[in-house]
């Protein structure tokens, strides 16, 4: 899969979830603020990514990835 599939994939997926317009997913965009996440909804956030890619994101890697961008690096670099 290519980084610009991930990006694709990644923006997609999200904005269905998040009821949000895939054009907000700046690469420089902080997740969390772009998707409004609360707790729960951040639990929603790595259950749909860990389903879509079949990426584990365990809770101490989670802090380290704030921005898309991040988000995008860390799928790329644990696909099988």
């Amino acid at each position: 899969m290519t980084r610009e599939e991930i990006i694709e994939q990644v923006n997609t997926v999200l904005a269905e979830e998040f009821e949000i317009e895939d054009s907000n997913f700046a690469p420089d965009a902080v997740i969390y603020d772009t998707l409004e996440l609360d707790s729960l909804s951040l639990v929603d956030l790595v259950a749909v990514i860990e389903h879509t890619f079949k990426v584990k994101i365990p809770a101490a890697e989670l802090p380290t990835v704030k921005t898309f961008e991040q988000l995008y690096d860390y799928i790329e670099s644990h696909l099988a």
